[in-house]
Formats: C-alpha cells, structure tokens, sequence
C-alpha cells in the first residue's frame, strides 16, 4: 500500500521516534509499505516520520544507484542486492575516524529543495531487521550519507538543520513557501 509522505512543516518531522519492541507482521507491512512509497516517489531512503509514524524505522535503497560507496554487512561483504532495501530498525549511528564529505542532498519532504551538508564519509551503524536480529553495518560514501540522513529523521533532525548560513540563505524562500503549501493543506484537509 502506498503511504501518503509528509512535507515540511508537518509536527512528525520534529518528532524523535520510539523505540521499536515487537517485530512482528504488521512491522514487517510498514517496511514493504515504505519501500514501495520510496520507490514510486523515487527516493533512495525514507523515515518513519515521513510517513507519519513517530517510531525508529527508515528504509534505503541503492541498487539503482550509479555512485560509488562500500559496505560491510557483520563482517562481510554480501553483493548489494542481497541486503537491499534495508530496514533499519532502532539504529544508532557512529562516525568512524575518517574525513567528512560536502554533497548535494535532496528530501522527499522538501520537494525540488537541495542543498550542500556536511556529513562523515564513513560510518557504523547498529540495528535490528524486520525480524529483530542485530546487524552491524560499515559503510561509505552514499550509503553513509543515505543512513545519516534518515536517522536524522528518526531524531526529529532535517537536513536543512545541518546546512550552512549560507546555503540555508539561498534555500529561504523555497523553504518559506513549502512552509506555507503544506500550512494550507492541512487546514484545507482540517
């Protein structure tokens, strides 16, 4: 099923998500449900808290990506295509000693707004699967920043938090009026 993805402005964004206990189906079902809403609205990532639900659970996928990045899945390299789409669930992210990169990022939350953010180029992440197994996950490059910008999500933290002065600056008056769209909708729908 296809979910509805909410916008800027939208109190969710801000909200960090709970914990996830029950591994169950109806978990598994949001996962497959975000996958799929990633892949129509042609995201590579996508966080609960897009969707409306305040809980630590985001999705990636990179199999179409045509950028270089690493990754190591508990010890091992398996091809991509066998560890995507991810779900990550409760994940906690950790840099590892490496240099940071400056990309362009978009949002499916902030259509047509992208802007540079600064991000470390390597990472650890622990979490859970839709099963409840624990993985551990190094990863570079896209993948990196793909994580980091969804966990940020799932902390109530957006990329344009982590945007220069500057880019912040020149993104405005996209942001105001995105802002004020999705503002308009909601009492439309009120």
């Amino acid at each position: 099923m296809l979910l509805q993805i909410v916008h800027y402005n939208e109190p969710i964004l801000r909200k960090k998500g709970e914990k996830i206990a029950a591994f169950d189906s109806e978990l598994a079902q949001l996962a497959e449900d975000m996958v799929g809403t990633m892949h129509v609205a042609g995201g590579i990532g996508l966080a609960a808290q897009q969707v409306g639900r305040a809980i630590q659970l985001c999705v990636v996928d990179l199999r179409q990506a045509q950028v270089d990045y690493t990754w190591q899945l508990d010890g091992k390299k398996p091809p991509k295509e066998l560890i995507m789409p991810l779900a990550l669930i409760n994940p906690a992210v950790a840099a590892i000693h490496e240099p940071t990169t400056v990309s362009d990022e978009g949002c499916l939350s902030f259509p047509e707004i992208r802007g540079d953010v600064i991000r470390p180029d390597r990472i650890r992440v622990q979490y859970r699967d839709v099963q409840g197994h624990p993985h551990t996950l190094d990863c570079t490059g896209l993948l990196s920043r793909c994580i980091q910008h969804e966990v940020d999500h799932l902390n109530g933290v957006l990329f344009i938090d982590r945007m220069d002065k500057k880019t912040l600056a020149e993104l405005d008056p996209a942001l105001k009026a995105l802002k004020k769209q999705t503002r308009d909708a909601r009492k439309k729908a009120g």
